[in-house]
């Protein structure tokens, strides 16, 4: 949790999205851009161009040494260690009673060499979490205050990087990169870790520099991304991509009460594992009649929130977690946590949006697929 009388952290690109005219807003403990010009413009550019972002909020773990996979095989409800070099893994920390800590992208980066990525306002937990695992011959090291994260995501983001001026001995190519696997190259001669990752359901690339450089490489990807139609693009607009996407975020679908698999993540929990943080809790754990999230779709322009409460007839079943009049499909689209119930695709249920009863119909996740 933030603590609420700490100032907020400035990002390493701070100075320039304040000249960028950005408007700010506390996330996770860190002073982020909440949008540059408006959210709809910010939103339609990256479906449609692309956008660049900045998401040095993120934290950021290297867990090294002959023991790495190993003890990331028990920290984390995947298994870890069978995952070839050069790829990525989406996975979960777990705590001892199966909830969720928060959720992360791992990168194998070499043999004994892993990246952790995990949100922001959860740094401490995970780390916490990784300093409660004993693992013979492993190092694990905190590097979030010594790097920066751009992501650029969009139809035009490859284009883009790949006339980058400065961005150097990329290989693989970034069209011979697949998704959820990453490449690295050089700019302006220091390290440049590109990962062909995201959060917005667009094909884009997320870029990790050591924080002296990330100026100068936002600025590089903007000259390059002038004539693609490239904009800055904020929190809000993130927040609309993701959720059309069908992305969780902790603290709405995901959390320290709720057990993986009514999230919809039992598929990321290798429980066939012998041991790892959550399994005894997981199995002890009774879901008969534990929430499970859905995806909801409404007509018309008025949109559920989190909070806002969903209905089955006159029986109150559960409530919104994310939800927004989505400004790609032009309908309100919701995710939110119900009873099992009233879960099954094509059920029909209502919400209350300040006092009126908004008819949604459950569908199946994501909203929005890109044409690839």
């Amino acid at each position: 949790m933030t603590d609420p009388t700490t100032e907020p952290r400035r990002s390493p690109l701070h100075a320039v999205h304040e000249g960028l005219g950005a408007s700010f807003t506390d996330f996770g403990g860190w002073l982020m851009p909440v949008r540059y010009t408006s959210d709809l413009a910010e939103h339609h550019a990256v479906r449609t161009a692309a956008g660049i972002f900045d998401i040095s909020h993120m934290a950021e773990f290297l867990v090294t040494g002959s023991g790495a996979g190993a003890f990331l095989d028990f920290a984390l409800a995947g298994r870890i260690s069978t995952m070839k070099v050069g790829k990525a893994k989406y996975s979960l920390v777990l705590a001892e009673d199966g909830g969720i800590v928060d959720d992360v992208i791992v990168y194998r980066r070499g043999d004994e060499d892993f990246l952790v990525i995990s949100n922001a306002g959860n740094r401490a937990a995970v780390a916490a979490a990784f300093d409660a695992v004993d693992v013979p011959d492993t190092a694990v090291e905190d590097i979030t205050d010594a790097v920066s994260l751009i992501a650029v995501q969009g139809p035009n983001a490859r284009a883009i990087l790949e006339q980058t001026a400065g961005i150097e001995g990329v290989d693989p190519d970034l069209a011979d990169l697949g998704y959820y696997a990453w490449t690295a190259g050089t700019f302006q001669g220091s390290h440049l870790f590109i990962a062909r990752t995201g959060y917005t359901g667009e094909d884009g690339f997320e870029l990790m520099i050591p924080n002296g450089h990330a100026a100068a490489l936002w600025q590089a990807v903007t000259d390059a991304g002038a004539s693609h139609g490239l904009v800055p693009a904020g929190l809000a607009a993130r927040d609309t991509l993701r959720l059309e996407a069908g992305m969780p975020l902790y603290g709405h679908e995901l959390g320290r009460d709720l057990a993986p698999a009514q999230a919809g993540l039992g598929r990321v929990v290798a429980s066939d594992k012998e041991a790892f943080v959550g399994k005894d809790g997981l199995a002890g754990r009774d879901l008969t009649d534990a929430p499970v999230l859905v995806a909801l779709v409404a007509e018309g322009r008025r949109a559920g929130r989190a909070g806002y409460e969903v209905y089955d007839g006159d029986t109150r079943v559960g409530e919104i977690t994310s939800g927004a009049l989505s400004p790609t499909l032009g309908h309100p689209v919701a995710m939110a946590f119900v009873h099992p119930s009233a879960s099954a695709e094509g059920t029909a249920l209502t919400i209350d949006v300040r006092g009126t009863r908004i008819p949604a119909t459950v569908t199946s996740l994501p909203f929005y697929r890109r044409q690839k």
